[in-house]
């Protein structure tokens, strides 16, 4: 139970180190892109190689196929909400055109990081592995969202207690989610944890398609492809090993 706690907040953590960098030091917008599309990759190679291969003969196709769907659906659902409030640039660093979107980049990070983390906690019941090529995705790919978004809350006249306020509250609610994951699926059916992962893998890919890959193509140009088809063949790898 405490290790999943830790490891959600762990996750998370590189929100909180994307923020003081971004805050404090010029990072050229390729590298950003270059980590955003390392860490698409490999959150798109996780979700399919662990968390969909996983519920693979562990539960009914059509459920699986039912929650990964729906999962992409409520994401999908809550990015056009988000959109409209002024959210839709919370992973650029540029300034951010809306009135008052600061919450709406709260709420935003927070919908990314609530299914990640209680999908990090489901891994740490007895019956399902580890899922550390998945904890090592969010890790990385948290870093720059946090890196570019501290930069366009900054231009929007956030002060930096304020933002790492914010970024530290994701942190905490992060490993209290994992926490919650676990305790409530700890007495579930297997095939229910294999589906919860399946809604997670769902939510999460539509996540990196509508903002992650754009955002990293716009600055990082044609090289995010191959960057991003190594984090997919890195996750491969290591879910293999």
């Amino acid at each position: 139970m405490v290790q999943a706690a830790v490891w959600g907040g762990v996750a998370s953590l590189s929100l909180f180190l994307g923020a003081l960098i971004g805050i404090f030091f010029k990072i050229p917008k390729r590298v950003t892109a270059y980590i955003m599309a390392f860490g698409t990759g490999l959150i798109i190679g996780s979700a399919t190689f662990d968390l969909l291969s996983e519920a693979s003969g562990n539960a009914n196709i059509i459920h699986v196929t039912s929650m990964f769907l729906l999962g992409a659906a409520i994401f999908t659902a809550f990015e056009l909400w988000i959109s409209q409030k002024g959210g839709s640039q919370r992973k650029r660093s540029k300034k951010n055109p809306h009135n008052h979107s600061g919450l709406a980049i709260y709420i935003g990070t927070l919908m990314d990081a609530i299914p990640e983390s209680i999908i990090i906690g489901v891994s740490f019941l007895g019956s399902q592995s580890i899922q550390w090529v998945f904890i090592a995705a969010i890790f990385i790919s948290n870093f720059p969202e946090a890196l570019s978004s501290s930069i366009g809350l900054k231009l929007d006249q956030y002060s930096t207690k304020r933002i790492l306020i914010l970024w530290g509250s994701v942190v905490v609610v992060s490993s209290l989610s994992s926490l919650l994951g676990y305790t409530f699926l700890q007495n579930a059916p297997e095939s229910i944890e294999y589906i919860i992962g399946a809604f997670g893998a769902g939510g999460l890919l539509a996540m990196v398609s509508s903002t992650m890959l754009p955002e990293a193509f716009e600055e990082g140009g044609p090289m995010v492809g191959f960057i991003s088809a190594a984090g997919i063949i890195l996750s491969f790898i290591f879910t293999n090993l």
